[in-house]
């Protein structure tokens, strides 16, 4: 049974991932039927990417330097929301760049603050005869964002587009709200905010920290193709846009399947053994998808998205709750989000145009590589833990 603390966690991670699974397939069609011209859209697309890598870690050393992550993160939502009505009433290229880039530096540091103060909340309970089941409290982000996206499109059908912009900002503002009546984080005080204060270096200074980051660069990175040109790929195949829907969805299935019931298999395997099921997972999917577009192949590999995403997620943050100090959890996070996820996400998608056009689908071999590339990482990474250099609780 889940306790009082995880249950108010599973609501706002809902609230938060039902906002993206609302917008996110839609936001590039909302400004185009605002009159921008796809180049326009690319360019308002980018901005906002751009600022959420600066935004993301400068609200978590906020956040750490207030001492208590929830005033910055229901602020933060609050403004999200507030921005997103733009999407609405906005119209031109100039006021529809400056709504993106406001709303997005509002909204890059409030899901990695949920995340820290996640991790921060089942440290606690971990000795409680209730378990804080972090994987289960996050599966309900990801069936949100299935259930969202849905809603989305049916709304968008009868209502018009602009629809969802409302959707997007209600969903915002209900995470201000969950946000604000999260349990309070443990410690606080002039120590600890000094603490978390100590600026982006603190968490850098921790060897497995940096490690963490490249191997999540890595295997979370080479996703970059399949989310850019994965569903092009599987047209230019044949399949229909109804089949490639539901290969998309089977892979958010299995990975809300790994959140509720993989708890046994993370606690067997740890974080290293985690990250590297899922680069073995990732080399083995992303050979399979450059070898061939045969729908049965294509729906087996599919269910690894459990293992490329799911376990390189949880390992994640089972690395972080270890050891990153509590006062410094908020900058660790964002700057995890931004460097090791967001940052090499970028980059790998711009280079995968010019891999795609040059290669087609030979080029998930290059993915495929990087998932290989990460095995040396995670066992270095084991070796560090191991050899207690981690500044926290060495884990197997």
């Amino acid at each position: 049974m889940q306790s009082a603390a995880a249950s108010r966690f599973a609501a706002l991670y809902a609230a938060q991932f039902g906002a993206v699974g609302v917008m996110l397939p839609f936001l590039p069609l909302v400004l185009a039927e605002a009159g921008l011209a796809a180049a326009e859209v690319a360019a308002v697309l980018a901005a906002g990417a751009a600022v959420r890598l600066v935004a993301g870690p400068l609200g978590g050393r906020a956040a750490d330097a207030l001492g208590d992550a929830r005033l910055m993160l229901a602020a933060g939502a609050a403004a999200a929301a507030v921005t997103a009505c733009g999407f609405g009433l906005a119209a031109g290229f100039a006021a529809l760049l400056a709504v993106n880039v406001l709303h997005s530096a509002a909204m890059a540091p409030v899901i990695p603050l949920t995340d820290a103060l996640a991790l921060g909340a089942a440290r606690r309970e971990a000795a409680g005869r209730r378990g804080f089941d972090y994987g289960r409290v996050r599966a309900a982000g990801s069936a949100s964002f299935i259930l969202a996206a849905t809603l989305a499109g049916w709304v968008a059908e009868r209502l018009g587009l602009v629809s969802v912009v409302w959707l997007f900002a209600a969903a915002l503002a209900a995470s201000a709200l969950l946000g604000a009546r999260l349990p309070a984080p443990a410690g606080g005080g002039a120590r600890d905010r000094a603490r978390g204060g100590a600026g982006f270096r603190a968490p850098l200074r921790l060897p497995a920290f940096r490690l963490l980051l490249l191997l999540s660069a890595l295997i979370q990175g080479s996703h970059a193709l399949y989310y850019g040109f994965g569903s092009i790929h599987w047209a230019a195949a044949g399949h229909s846009a109804t089949v490639i829907g539901l290969l998309w969805a089977e892979g958010v299935v299995a990975e809300v399947a790994l959140f509720l019931w993989g708890r046994r298999l993370a606690d067997r395997l740890g974080p290293v053994g985690l990250s590297l099921l899922a680069a073995g997972a990732g080399a083995l999917r992303w050979a399979v998808t450059a070898e061939t577009t045969a729908l049965p192949a294509l729906a087996a590999v599919q269910l690894l998205h459990a293992a490329t995403f799911g376990a390189q997620h949880l390992a994640a943050m089972g690395v972080l709750m270890r050891v990153v100090p509590p006062p410094m959890a908020a900058t660790a996070q964002t700057l995890h989000a931004s460097l090791g996820v967001g940052l090499a996400s970028g980059a790998l998608t711009l280079a995968s145009g010019p891999l795609y056009a040059a290669l087609g689908g030979a080029a998930f071999w290059a993915m495929a590589g990087l998932c290989a590339a990460a095995v040396p990482v995670a066992w270095r990474l084991r070796v560090v833990l191991a050899n207690g250099q981690a500044g926290r609780t060495p884990v197997a």
